[in-house]
């Protein structure tokens, strides 16, 4: 019943994290529409890509015990496409400063993917011993990505806005925390519940701004399309002054 249990949850698991994964799909549409990277951060997605390659690996035969971590194998393997994709993208319609950020940021999660892979594979000989260097690897760049996000937090809080806080990332990152929390607690899994407890409390400071700073974002636009209006006014009585005087 256990075991059961601990699948079901690792399925809706999956089903969380696939939509927190495909969440920043409609942002970077915005991008590609505007050919623009414009305030987004490419953080978050770096951080997202590590995560995933980390516990990709973590679930694999090799660290793990047979296949007992699928449902994080699979999770984490589509992950791996759709970050790498973003990155990508992102880097694709970045800035000079930004490519070279992007590059600055992807060099040490290649470095430490393959250091980790490395080192678990060669320098220890038990499933044990390996997932306990991966998990704890893993654990840092988990609780890394769940807070990533917090980066904008500060422009949001001075902007009051929250234009470049995605809602979807916010939400759908707090149902994977939870869900993968009871997995990893289920599975007496350390090093899968930790790092969501950490992302628990995260995601729910993520949605507190959200909900505080959501209005005032829907109230300045008005705002700007009465300037707008008040402007097209404005140009229109000055051309009819002007043509008055002739």
């Amino acid at each position: 019943m256990g075991d059961r249990l601990r699948l079901a949850v690792g399925i809706m698991g999956n089903a969380a994290s696939l939509l927190l994964y495909a969440a920043p799909i409609l942002t970077f549409s915005r991008v590609i529409r505007k050919k623009s990277t414009e305030e987004f951060s490419c953080a978050p997605y770096i951080i997202a890509l590590l995560n995933c390659l980390l516990y990709t690996w973590y679930g694999l035969p090799v660290v793990s015990y047979r296949w007992e971590n699928f449902p994080v194998v699979s999770i984490n393997g589509l992950g791996i496409l759709l970050e790498f994709s973003f990155v990508v993208i992102y880097f694709w319609f970045a800035s000079a400063t930004g490519k070279m950020k992007v590059a600055v940021t992807v060099t040490p999660v290649i470095l430490v993917s393959c250091t980790t892979f490395i080192v678990s594979s060669f320098a220890f000989h038990d499933h044990r011993h390996r997932k306990l260097f991966v998990g704890s690897v893993g654990l840092v760049a988990s609780v890394a990505m769940y807070g990533s996000p917090l980066v904008v937090v500060k422009q949001v809080i001075h902007t009051k806005s929250v234009e470049f806080m995605p809602f979807y990332l916010s939400f759908f990152s707090f149902l994977a925390s939870s869900l993968w929390m009871a997995y990893g607690l289920l599975g007496h899994d350390l090093f899968l519940a930790a790092p969501n407890l950490v992302g628990c409390p995260l995601s729910i400071l993520q949605l507190m701004l959200y909900c505080k700073y959501r209005k005032r974002g829907i109230m300045e636009e008005p705002n700007k399309w009465d300037l707008e209006k008040n402007d097209e006014k404005s140009k229109h009585l000055q051309l009819a002054t002007n043509e008055s005087t002739y």
